[in-house]
């Protein structure tokens, strides 16, 4: 295109050129024909991306490695001028995504659409759009782009793989003592009744009482005797090891999958076993909380159901192993906020054998500790014999995860201790 005009250019400059030095007005009509075609050209390609709206609708913002996200596009001809083509061209950030699309010509005054599905396969948030919709005249010297600087956020959960079972030693799944601590949540455990207040659900009415005392009570209920269990993450910059040949978007954003199954990093192995068993645990009706410096600190206090679930995922989705804190210093600084007699499950690959002894503090304050443990030795890492030696002689039970296993029989093995 662009040398289209320039030879249009020549062919103006030298016919004004011809027409001085000959002095014949034929050629002084050919060169003002010729600036008039390129000053209509131009005007035409400006016209032709004005008085257009393109309208994107994403089914949903949030999705799951191995989803895909659906969204639908509409361009819209707001004047009764014909258009005779369109590009729309998509800056979205979001990985194997396309939506750019060439629009016929269109009419005035109507619509033309088209849907795209964009697989999943890096965690993350993402941003949709901008948009640039690009026009030109039926000549072809102009291209004239018109920017639509709309954006939205969408996020890719982590994968998830299904657990069957997750070998927890029994005295670390039995729970304990009544905790005598009202909730609004209905458990098992009933503790008495009060008079209704606007907003209680329905379903915890007492009827008996309501016809006995004639007006509505409603029961009141106790937290959960059974322990709490939290996820701890471990994101510390010295724990992460991966494949040379993992590649990454921008150098230090979400790791880009090659080939099928889980990316050769440490990483994304500690964030698929952390959900899968966040997802294993809330599914269990699990009251689950949730630890992991990313690389500010994140906590998700220990409660039930979806919503729960949902900010875990939020949370791993967008993790990177950045900060600066090794994981005997989480673990010291987490120490007095965890409730005594909880089940603490630290996910990490870290060689560093002075965590351990952190852990062995914490289970002599009543909480049980377990590790899943990502071999860092798998990824061409750090030998991690003398961690696995030092959880073995604390009596800590932990789960080794290599490179390569599957994750779904990898979680179900009995923890050693």
């Amino acid at each position: 295109m662009p040398n289209r005009r320039n030879a249009f250019y020549l062919l103006l400059i030298a016919s004004l050129a011809i027409g001085l030095i000959t002095g014949r007005s034929f050629l002084f009509n050919l060169a003002y024909i010729f600036g008039a075609i390129l000053v209509v050209s131009l005007i035409w390609a400006w016209i032709s991306v004005q008085w257009i709206s393109v309208s994107r609708r994403t089914r949903s913002t949030r999705s799951q490695v191995g989803g895909v996200i659906d969204e639908s596009f509409a361009v819209i001809n707001r004047s009764y001028l014909p258009r005779l083509w369109l590009e729309v061209r998509d800056h979205s950030t979001l990985s194997s995504h396309s939506a750019g699309h060439i629009v016929p010509a269109m009419t005035g005054r109507s619509t033309y659409t088209w849907h795209v599905q964009t697989p999943c396969h890096t965690r993350g948030e993402f941003q949709l759009g901008p948009m640039t919709i690009v026009s030109g005249d039926p000549f072809g010297f102009f291209v004239y782009p018109r920017s639509i600087p709309a954006t939205s956020r969408v996020i890719v959960f982590p994968q998830t793989v299904p657990v069957d079972r997750f070998n927890l030693p029994a005295g670390a799944l039995s729970g304990g003592e009544a905790q005598r601590q009202r909730t609004h949540y209905v458990t098992t455990n009933a503790a008495g009744v009060r008079e209704y207040a606007y907003g209680d659900s329905f379903n915890r009415i007492h009827w008996k009482s309501s016809a006995r005392r004639d007006q509505l009570m409603v029961k009141e209920f106790e937290l959960d005797p059974m322990v709490d269990l939290w996820l701890m993450v471990d994101f510390s910059a010295g724990s992460l090891y991966e494949e040379p040949s993992v590649r990454r978007v921008g150098g230090v954003g979400p790791v880009v999958p090659t080939q099928a199954g889980i990316p050769a990093s440490t990483e994304e192995y500690a964030v698929v076993a952390a959900a899968s068993l966040a997802e294993h645990f809330v599914q269990g009706e699990r009251a689950v909380g949730f630890i992991a410096y990313v690389p500010q600190r994140v906590v998700h206090h220990a409660e039930h159901g979806t919503p729960q679930l949902a900010r875990i995922l939020n949370t791993l989705a967008t993790a990177r192993s950045f900060t600066t804190y090794t994981l005997q210093l989480m673990l010291s600084l987490e120490n007095p906020h965890l409730p005594r007699g909880a089940t603490l499950i630290v996910v990490t690959s870290s060689a560093d054998t002075q965590w351990v002894s952190m852990l062995h503090i914490l289970s002599s304050r009543g909480i049980r500790p377990a590790v899943v443990f990502v071999d860092p030795a798998s990824f061409g890492g750090a030998n991690a014999e003398p961690t696995i030696t030092a959880l073995r002689a604390a009596r800590i039970p932990t789960l080794v995860i290599q490179k390569g296993d599957d994750l779904k029989v990898a979680l179900a093995k009995p923890m050693l201790y």
